[in-house]
């Protein structure tokens, strides 16, 4: 890698840092390439994004980003995952992490929040962004369908006895 390509692999990153919610950090502990390509599929359905980089230029595309605090994260074969929704990284790398023992969560950061293995975690477990837009939706469609059931009802129940007068008459 010559020094233009650093040059634009840390521009990369740094965009990248500066347009995101949640950055992972991960060791990577011998994975394979078809573990490698796995995980990285995982990320991409979720909705991450999931590389490794080399530490020098990763920790010169982290300054001047909310996301400095985690330079000390980054020794050893390190993988970076992110994503803009708050979740999906986390909860894609845990995960993956559960069924590989190869790859290791060291810990991340949620804007300028650095979070340690436990942290991102805890994150993996809240419900994803779509999942709260799904949730919040049923909360406000409930009352307007009860809403509709009780003025039905009335209707139903005249329409139902004159059903059975008329079945009675004939």
């Amino acid at each position: 890698m010559d020094r233009s390509q650093k040059a634009d692999a840390v521009a990369q990153l740094n965009a990248v840092f500066n347009e995101v919610s949640v950055v992972v950090v991960t060791r990577n502990l011998g994975m394979t390439v078809a573990q490698s390509t796995a995980l990285r599929l995982k990320m991409r359905d979720a909705g991450a994004t999931y590389k490794v980089a080399k530490n020098r230029l990763a920790n010169l595309a982290l300054e001047n980003t909310d996301y400095v605090g985690i330079s000390d994260m980054l020794t050893g074969p390190v993988g970076l995952a992110w994503s803009t929704d708050p979740v999906a990284a986390a909860k894609a790398a845990v995960e993956f992490a559960k069924t590989n023992d190869k790859l290791e969560i060291v810990g991340g950061s949620m804007g300028s929040v650095v979070l340690d293995e436990a942290g991102i975690r805890a994150l993996a477990s809240m419900p994803s962004l779509d999942e709260l837009r799904a949730k919040l939706i049923g909360l406000v469609n409930a009352p307007a369908t009860k809403i509709a059931q009780v003025v039905t009802a009335p209707a139903a129940k005249v329409a139902r006895v004159f059903a059975a007068y008329a079945d009675k008459a004939a």
